[in-house]
């Protein structure tokens, strides 16, 4: 392993402390401005946090749950506040200014390190995150920066104390102080905190407490009943907030895993639920994404065309993501006259305006299948760790990517035969000469609009050297042709044409679509998309839009999740690992459930996994045990003591503070998704629930309903009030749980507007079921997931590992073991090879490929995957 690091950049601080804290030993290399570890596997690791987890990891201290909500505190809520806090502090010398900055943080700190006994953060013993929130605030108590905090001080000591912490300390700023910072801070864009900013969020669950006002007006709102709710027209408005969603493009040659599901279409989906509840003028764009490289693969594995291809999968997505309940306005999809017509307009536009620029790229052509090969096509041994069958853009054993030309050994993989180098001209966009007007758009999006912390940095690395020329033409037939005479034989490259998709699919579903697409002044434009698509949204689609200088809408809000893994592993559709979109439903699990699991854990700051075992405890205590308890308790006290109707409520100071404490989660909640932090305002709804399961155990209302007048009087009050909560929650879960949403408005015969009305403003608590309304009948939301259930689950799709076969002749079993089969499929693999090599006749040559075919067969089936072809793994290019 190789770490990068660099003097005066207190992210390495916490680093280099892990290093040697942990007794990992890494050759130290010098950077000049990201702390990097090289693996051992090729890869690299950018960020800080996830290096010093890696070292703890691998030293056998993995994270426990409440260390990794520290950590990604740390990342998303402490890292923007503070960056902006040191360069008022160091570059601007405003003190005061900075301590004002970081108040909420600080005080967040000291109230949950002041309710803990143990030394550290989470434990007795120090841990990833106290190494890391310490490195963070180190620069800051260098000199007297910071408000007087008993707890956090105490342990700031404790942390510093450390030796490995006092040399990361001393190696990074080599004892110059604050100073060290200057040059590192002055590189780095200028942060700018939005004042609606929401608070942090509830790592350690400290309570707000409720002020006497507060209380009061809780009450007051609470009297004012639902009023009605307009909806808004389809088209953008004069005066309203018209706001566009696209959630990234799935490729259609594939079948979506629970990763891909999360990381934009169920993402852009709660949000545009959620938009349309508050009222906004919203419409919600997606579709497959089917020109490319790997949709003609894919239809030559298959035995179909193009087309077929995409019309099956286009088919097989739409039906997932129906099931999944993503209420698309359009899925549409790029095979489309409109996709060509308004690609090829934009491509024109670039030309005339001086944004293309041609060059000779070096390209491999099979000359007995007359055609350049795109990079899937070719197959050969990698030239940095020698993998036989390295792919010609990337190899899938050491991760590098690959220059198909650098391949040894290559073959093509359609015919078989060596390919020879040509070269072949083509277009590209001129990123330089458009990177003035891309920086000048960033800075305005990027201090107004909601971009996650990973879409910022990954679009910063990106312009931190300088942008390159960029290719947007390959020789392929599959894709929107190129309408320049010179290049007739060519077709767009996916990454110029895909992001055109979004326009064209709104122009396939209106034909006013320049509404949306050509009205910066009006419209609000959302991405959602996992973190690779980055650049290619924040850089590439923009300069495209912003050269053909026709007033496009660009991206306000590009909101990027990091990565869903499963288990302790990736997902593989040919390993049979993982949970595809196509087979959650045969689980018996109902979909609501897997929205739900799926978004509690959104990978947000950083990588999550999928848990089977994770998956029934939320199951069991988060919606059985938490939310379905309430609301199932709530509505059978109306049913059971007081004939389906709602009882008279006369509110006392214990039912005010419920109010109170309801409003303020639901302003919470509003508050947190305007920001597009999901999965944090879900956790306010389960807050709802578990306030007002505390409230009915106090209150007793089963035993009030046996007592006097007051004490019936009380248990109607503790029902009536609790069945309205129960009614806000049905509001609040719409976006993550519609069907529940709809199964709790339905049992409580609740108003249609109810949640319309409780979202609407910055989130008002009402009374919507008044005294009187008789409500239906009222049955569990959810059931448990047992054992048992869970762990066949886990088995089915855990992959297989099977290492022999039984053949059963007459009682006896014979064995035929697993490396049988591997040493005779790597042996008709040379076969096939040497035969290709030496040009043997093509009976020949298909002999030995059936027979290799039939035998990669056996061995998939021995290793209980699919025999079917796989599918193509891997990024396009």
């Amino acid at each position: 392993m190789k770490l990068f690091v660099s003097e005066g950049n207190p992210h390495c601080i916490k680093v280099l402390a892990v290093l040697e804290l942990t007794g990992k030993v890494v050759p130290f290399l010098s950077r000049p401005v990201l702390p990097v570890l090289l693996l051992p596997s090729g890869q690299h690791l950018f960020s800080s946090n996830a290096i010093c987890q890696y070292f703890f990891e691998i030293g056998g201290k993995a994270p426990a749950d409440a260390s990794t909500q520290w950590l990604e505190w740390e990342a998303t809520e402490l890292q923007p506040i503070l960056g902006h806090a040191l360069q008022m502090l160091v570059l601007q010398g405003k003190s005061a200014e900075a301590a004002k900055a970081l108040e909420d943080p600080m005080n967040f700190l000291e109230q949950n390190l002041s309710k803990r006994t143990s030394s550290f953060l989470t434990s007795d013993t120090v841990a990833v995150e106290d190494i890391v929130l310490w490195a963070a605030l180190f620069p800051l108590y260098l000199e007297p920066s910071l408000p007087e905090l008993t707890s956090v001080f105490t342990w700031f000591e404790r942390v510093g104390a450390l030796p490995a912490c006092q040399s990361a300390a001393q190696r990074v700023l080599q004892g110059r102080g604050q100073a060290a910072l200057k040059g590192f801070l002055q590189k780095q864009p200028v942060i700018t905190l939005r004042r609606d900013t929401p608070p942090c969020n509830q790592t350690g669950e400290a309570e707000h407490l409720m002020t006497e006002e507060e209380l009061q007006s809780a009450a007051r709102t609470w009297s004012l009943g639902l009023t009605d709710f307009q909806t808004q027209p389809d088209l953008p408005q004069e005066g309203k907030r018209n706001v566009l969603v696209t959630s990234a493009l799935p490729y259609v040659n594939n079948v979506p895993h629970l990763g891909n599901i999360i990381g934009c279409v169920l993402s852009a989906d709660v949000f545009a639920r959620y938009g349309r509840l508050r009222g906004w003028n919203l419409l919600f764009i997606c579709g497959t994404d089917e020109y490319g490289t790997a949709t003609e693969n894919k239809a030559r594995e298959e035995g179909l065309t193009p087309q077929e291809i995409c019309n099956k999968y286009h088919a097989i997505h739409s039906s997932i993501y129906k099931w999944f309940q993503i209420d698309f306005d359009f899925f549409g999809r790029t095979t489309t006259p409109r996709q060509t017509e308004i690609a090829q307009d934009i491509f024109w536009r670039l030309h005339d305006r001086g944004f293309l620029i041609e060059d000779t790229v070096e390209q491999l052509r099979c000359e007995n299948c007359q055609c350049f090969l795109a990079d899937r096509f070719v197959e050969g041994m990698c030239p940095h760790c020698q993998y036989p069958e390295a792919r010609g853009d990337q190899c899938d054993k050491c991760g590098r990517l690959i220059n198909a030309v650098e391949l040894k050994a290559p073959q093509c993989k359609v015919c078989g035969l060596t390919p020879v180098v040509r070269s072949s001209k083509h277009l590209f966009l001129d990123l330089p000469k458009l990177e003035p007007d891309l920086e000048q758009w960033l800075d305005r999006s990027l201090s107004t609009g909601d971009w996650t912390t990973n879409a910022r940095h990954i679009t910063r690395s990106w312009l931190r050297d300088g942008l390159k020329p960029r290719c947007i033409t390959r020789d392929l037939q599959w894709g929107t042709p190129v309408p320049h005479p010179d290049f007739s034989s060519k077709v767009f490259y996916v990454w110029f044409d895909a992001p055109i998709g979004y326009l064209s699919i709104t122009a396939n579903y209106t034909d006013q679509w320049e509404k949306w697409w050509k009205n910066p002044q009006q419209v609000e434009l959302y991405n959602f998309m996992a973190k690779d698509n980055v650049p290619f949204h924040s850089v590439v689609f923009p300069c495209s839009l912003l050269g053909a200088q026709d007033n496009y809408t660009l991206v306000n809000n590009l909101v990027a999740t990091e990565y869903l893994n499963y288990e302790d592993t990736k997902f593989s559709k040919s390993r049979g690992v993982g949970v595809f979109g196509d087979m959650a439903q045969d689980t018996g699990i109902p979909s609501d459930v897997w929205r739900f699991y799926l978004l509690y854990l959104r990978p947000e700051g950083q990588d999550s996994a999928f848990s089977w075992a994770d998956m029934a405890l939320k199951n069991n205590s988060e919606l059985l045990n938490n939310l379905g308890n309430f609301i199932n308790r709530a509505g059978m006290f109306v049913s059971k003591f007081f004939g389906g109707c709602v009882p008279e409520m006369e509110l006392q100071a214990e039912d005010k503070r419920l109010l109170a404490q309801v409003g303020w989660e639901l302003r919470q909640y509003i508050q947190l998704l305007d920001k597009v932090r999901i999965r944090e305002a879900l956790k306010c709804i389960l807050n709802i629930s578990r306030h007002g399961n505390q409230y009915i155990q106090v209150n007793e209302p089963w035993k009030n309903i046996k007592g006097g007048a007051p004490e019936r009087q009380r248990a109607g009050t503790v029902t009536g009030v609790s069945v309205n909560v129960a009614c806000l929650l049905s509001a609040m879960l719409e976006p993550y749980m519609p069907t529940v949403s709809q199964t709790i408005r339905e049992q409580l015969r609740a108003p249609e507007s109810c949640a319309h009305a409780m979202l609407r403003g910055e989130g008002i608590f009402v009374r919507s079921l008044p005294s009187g309304h008789r409500i239906g009948t009222v049955s569990p939301l959810f059931q448990k997931l047992e054992t048992d259930q869970i762990e066949a689950l886990r088995k089915r799709f855990g992959g297989q590992q099977v290492r022999f076969i039984y053949f059963f002749f007459n009682d006896n079993f014979v064995f035929f073991f697993f490396f049988i089969l591997s040493f005779s499929n790597t042996y008709f693999n040379l076969m096939v090879r040497t035969l290709k090599a030496q040009k043997a006749e093509k009976p020949v040559v298909i002999a030995e490929v059936s027979k290799l075919l039939e035998l990669k067969k056996q061995l998939a089936l021995a290793e209980g995957r699919d025999p079917e072809p796989a599918t193509q793994k891997g990024k396009r290019k």
